[in-house]
């Protein structure tokens, strides 16, 4: 018999997106967010966005685009992924795939300036 586990004490409550232009992906991120970070200091920006928070901001080991921008998506949920794909889209993204349905859902997938992808997806 497998040894039970306990349950984990933690709680996933925030993403750090490391960059060399943080000036550029903030002004990118208060287009996609709608408003000026909550807070910045020091060359990083941070927004509480629904129960999570996320922050850009100088990081010395990244130069450059991100080299496997599938490797970790940021997934904002809407009920108007369409709406917020052209609003998103006009703000400069780069788009990387246009809404689709996926089972019963949207979902579209796009690019921020150091090309790490942002997803929109229908609430499951």
């Amino acid at each position: 018999m497998a040894a039970q586990q306990s349950p984990s004490n933690l709680n996933f409550n925030s993403v750090l997106i490391g960059t060399n232009q943080p000036e550029v992906l903030a002004t990118f991120y208060e287009k996609v967010l709608g408003r000026p970070a909550d807070w910045s200091d020091g060359g990083y920006y941070g927004w509480q966005v629904g129960s999570g928070f996320l922050t850009v901001g100088e990081h010395s080991e990244v130069q450059g685009q991100a080299k496997e921008p599938a490797r970790i998506i940021l997934n904002f949920e809407t009920p108007a992924v369409q709406a917020e794909y052209e609003r998103i889209r006009q703000a400069q993204a780069t788009v990387i795939r246009e809404p689709y349905e996926l089972g019963g859902g949207w979902i579209a997938t796009l690019a921020d300036p150091d090309g790490n992808y942002i997803q929109l997806v229908s609430p499951m």
